[in-house]
Order: structure tokens, then sequence, then C-alpha cells
């Protein structure tokens, strides 16, 4: 009885250890996701403030020149559409 007992144990183990395992990779995974979506979305607020910025300055050159000289026209920004 006790040998089929530690086998139950030793699988039980076995299979402990291997979720263990699983759920830090993931986790490890997860993390370094986290820090490229981080990454990525302070890349794109300051290429925002950046373009802001130019266009600001732009504005105002385009007011000091005077009426004289059209407005250089902004496209608007197309949105975007998430495919299903």
């Amino acid at each position: 009885m006790s040998n089929q007992t530690d086998q139950q144990t030793l699988a039980r183990q076995r299979a402990q250890n291997y979720f263990t395992q699983t759920e830090k990779r993931d986790a490890l995974v997860r993390e370094e996701l986290e820090k490229e979506r981080a990454a990525n979305a302070a890349k794109t607020a300051k290429l925002r403030a950046l373009r802001l910025a130019k266009e600001a300055e732009e504005r105002a050159h385009m007011a000091s020149q005077g009426s004289t000289e059209t407005a250089k026209k902004v496209p608007a920004r197309r949105k975007r559409v998430a495919k299903a």
C-alpha cells in the first residue's frame, strides 16, 4: 500500500512542480509584455508632444507673418478601425 501512495505522492509533486514552472514563465511573459507596452506608450506620448509643439510653433509663425500668407491646412487625422 505504501508503494502506491508513494507513487501518487511523487506524481502529484511532479505535476505541482510542472504547474509552478509554467506559472513562473507566464508571469515573466506578462511582465515583458507590460514593459513593451509601457515603452511603446511612452514613445507615442513623446512623439505626440513633439508633433503638437511643432504644429503650435507653425501656427505661431504663421500668425506672426500676418494673414498675407494662407495657412497651411493640416489634414484631419483618420480614426483607426479595428479589424474583426
